[in-house]
């Protein structure tokens, strides 16, 4: 597949998976602008809708100012609004979209998020990217909780060539964190991605885990964590919004990863997210296989969420 025809293909997940934002975000646009004058009434109506959209209140209300402050008094046509909007989404989104750059050995990247939220495909998704560029790749299994997790970390590592470290379930994590960072620096692996359990019901034990594994591994490498990713669940919507900042307090999260952009997403929260944490944005996936990750790119995602055609 050559790289014009590869992009074309992932243009088409990429939108196919934000169609349900477009879809209405699309309809709303078009009703409001087309049957009626832009005025207060319209201007209102349009923030509401843009808000419904998971975009955020603030993006919102900047939109209807921008339109309200006297430039669009004869009107403006759906695609000039489309266009405006995809305009200004890219704007909030460019200072975040950052690749995420493995600059040590071994680049120990603990990845988190609520359980569900598709964190341990991500890790092999993400080890199958890193195995890909010939890096030497770890997969440690500190969701010691669910035996299914370390289960499907191990199919991981047997699919991408990954080497993985796991124990029984309910072994102790940070102990399975210290003996993985160390074997890693032994033997030269450049890359360890570390799951961790979700359970948000429990913050306190789950923020003391977290605490502990990080204390762990930089009795191993001082520096580690080198990147604390957090998983998001791109079907939750405004739930997202509590992750992060939960998530924050706890892991000190780096960065992020949105999953799940299927058609029933709701991917319009992640430009609310970026304008209230101002965190990288570094891959988004688009499906269950092995290569629907990808870095993640203002300029498509900002006209995919708005419905226009690449």
């Amino acid at each position: 597949m050559n790289d014009s025809t590869e992009k074309q293909s992932w243009w088409k997940r990429l939108s196919g998976g934000l169609k349900r934002t477009s879809n209405t975000l699309g309809t709303a646009i078009t009703d409001l602008v087309t049957k009626r004058k832009l005025d207060a009434a319209t201007l209102d109506d349009l923030e509401n809708e843009l808000i419904r959209a998971d975009l955020g209140v603030g993006f919102a209300s900047r939109i209807t100012d921008t339109l309200g402050s006297g430039r669009y008094e004869k009107g403006i046509a759906s695609d000039e609004l489309r266009a405006l909007l995809a305009g200004e989404i890219e704007k909030v989104m460019a200072p975040v979209a950052r690749p995420l750059e493995v600059t040590t050995r071994p680049f120990v990247i603990l990845v988190s998020g609520v359980n569900g939220s598709g964190k341990t495909t991500t890790i092999g998704k993400m080890s199958a990217r890193f195995r890909a560029q010939g890096k030497k790749v770890m997969l440690v299994a500190a969701d010691t909780f669910r035996a299914a997790a370390i289960d499907q970390l191990k199919i991981w590592a047997e699919r991408t060539g990954a080497a993985v470290v796991a124990r029984t379930p309910g072994s102790d994590p940070a102990s399975l964190a210290f003996d993985a960072v160390t074997q890693a620096k032994a033997d030269g692996t450049e890359v360890v991605l570390i799951d961790t359990a979700g359970r948000l019901q429990n913050r306190a034990e789950l923020m003391s885990e977290l605490e502990k594994i990080v204390r762990v591994i930089r009795k191993v490498e001082p520096t580690a964590p080198h990147a604390v990713l957090l998983v998001l669940d791109a079907t939750v919507g405004q739930n997202a919004l509590s992750q992060v900042e939960i998530f924050g307090k706890i892991a000190g999260v780096t960065g992020l990863v949105m999953t799940k952009l299927d058609g029933t997403a709701r991917g319009g929260i992640l430009v609310a997210i970026a304008e209230k944490f101002k965190l990288p944005v570094h891959f988004i996936g688009v499906g269950e296989g092995v290569d629907d990750l990808s870095d993640f790119t203002a300029r498509d995602f900002a006209r995919a969420v708005v419905g226009i055609e690449d």
